[in-house]
């Protein structure tokens, strides 16, 4: 018996579940009708307020930063630039020294390497001794000259003694001739007569060998000309010869770097040959702006530059120039705007940028680094 009662008296996990429930149903229900009213005014209010507030400083922040960002105009189409010199071989032959290393820093004229330079040598002994045998054909000549000049002199003067005789021999024959017949011989006339004739002779020779001798005299001086026109070709190859020995040494036409060496030990190189490259000391920054971007822009405006390899760097330079031309213009194919179907695209104009001081000089800068810089227009 008790232990029957004690069963009808202990409820089941069931009925203790079912009551739980019954109890929650009644507190969702008044969560539910909390929720359901309606806001208070004050509360209104309070989101309101803070909405307006919220609102307020979005457009302050947003007015603020187009006041600071119309001062100023930047670019991520910009990278650093220079004059690399890429330095070819001017005269054929075999390396036989390389002075350099890649990446070493080389002055203004130091030698980088050095071409074997015996052929040239021995080219320009012959062109010296051509040299030397034109000079000496002009003095030959010269003299020459001078000989033909005297014996000029000597058949001029001949004419003038043929003159003279033939002067004389008319003088005789026409005495001669207005003497009475009988007072000379037939033999004394006719001799005066074959004197005169003779005379006449001899200063015709003459006359011809002075002609001989003046033309004589202006073939040799044409001749000298020649001579001294062989002196200048033989002239010129000796410069030309000691000019290609002067380009078995290859020089740095620029202070700056070695980069791209292409050349080693005892390569053989031919005339156009690239060798090394040499990447100067000075350099800037070209940044292609678009056209958009250049409204209040001019030369002399300050830039601040950030190179994207050194970010915590910012580099101060100036506006050196705009180029007269976008970068369409320029290039291999230019758009061909005259059809029907255009397109306008927005163009970008190449801007020159140098920095200022010293405080870039002291970074590994290199062309084609990209960089951010930044103009302050107004």
């Amino acid at each position: 018996m008790a232990g029957s009662e004690s069963e009808n008296s202990t409820p089941s996990g069931d009925q203790k579940a079912d009551g739980d429930e019954a109890q929650s149903r009644p507190q969702a229900k008044g969560q539910e009708k909390e929720n359901s009213k309606p806001m208070s005014p004050r509360r209104k209010r309070m989101n309101a307020v803070i909405g307006g507030v919220v609102l307020l400083v979005c457009v302050a922040a947003g007015v603020a930063y187009w006041l600071h960002s119309r001062h100023y105009e930047s670019t991520d189409d910009a990278f650093i630039d220079s004059n690399q010199s890429q330095i070819a071989s001017q005269v054929s032959g075999r390396v036989i020294e390389l002075l350099v290393a890649d990446n070493q820093h080389v002055e203004k004229n130091q030698p980088l390497l050095r071409i074997d330079r015996r052929d040239y040598e021995v080219k320009l002994e012959q062109a010296e001794a051509q040299e030397a045998n034109a000079i000496a054909q002009v003095a030959q000549a010269r003299a020459d000259l001078l000989y033909q000049t005297a014996s000029l002199a000597q058949q001029t003067s001949q004419v003038r003694v043929v003159q003279a005789d033939l002067t004389q021999a008319q003088q005789d024959l026409a005495r001669y001739t207005g003497t009475d017949p009988a007072a000379i011989t037939r033999q004394q006339l006719e001799q005066s007569q074959a004197t005169t004739k003779s005379a006449l002779a001899r200063l015709d020779s003459a006359k011809q060998a002075v002609q001989a001798g003046e033309a004589q005299v202006a073939s040799q001086k044409t001749k000298i000309d020649a001579a001294l026109a062989s002196v200048r070709q033989t002239h010129a190859d000796v410069d030309n010869a000691k000019l290609q020995l002067s380009y078995t040494e290859v020089l740095a036409p620029q202070a700056g770097k070695i980069t791209r060496r292409t050349v080693n030990l005892g390569n053989y190189v031919t005339p156009g040959q690239a060798l090394v490259a040499v990447v100067p000391d000075e350099m800037w920054v070209t940044a292609n702006f678009k056209e958009t971007q250049l409204v209040h822009m001019n030369v002399g405006q300050a830039v601040d530059v950030t190179v994207d390899a050194y970010p915590d760097n910012v580099l101060h330079a100036h506006v050196e120039s705009l180029q007269r031309g976008t970068g369409s213009v320029f290039s291999s194919l230019p758009a061909e705007n005259a059809t029907g179907n255009y397109v306008k695209v927005v163009q970008r104009l190449p801007v020159k940028i140098v920095f200022d001081g010293d405080a870039w000089r002291h970074l590994p800068l290199a062309p084609g680094l990209s960089v951010s810089p930044r103009v302050t227009v107004r």
